[in-house]
């Protein structure tokens, strides 16, 4: 193999990494928003808390995502 023959291969390995990689926080989103949207429900009177406490974590949540993506793009 010739060094542009492992340049592909590498690049193939990195994009269907970060899509693997993509899975952690698409969960971490949908367990976030659905305990935050049960707890709203069950204690209407603390929506307020509940919405930004959720917005922080999102927050996190996508940092990490867009860390991922960066990390791909510099190796």
């Amino acid at each position: 193999m010739d060094s542009t023959t492992l340049a592909e291969v590498s690049g193939n390995v990195a994009t269907i990494g970060y899509g693997l990689g993509t899975l952690g926080p698409g969960i971490g989103l949908g367990i976030l928003i659905g305990k935050a949207l049960e707890g709203i429900a069950r204690q209407p009177e603390v929506a307020g808390q509940l919405r930004t406490t959720m917005f922080i974590g999102v927050a996190f949540v996508e940092v990490l995502a867009l860390l991922g993506l960066v990390t791909g793009f510099l190796f």
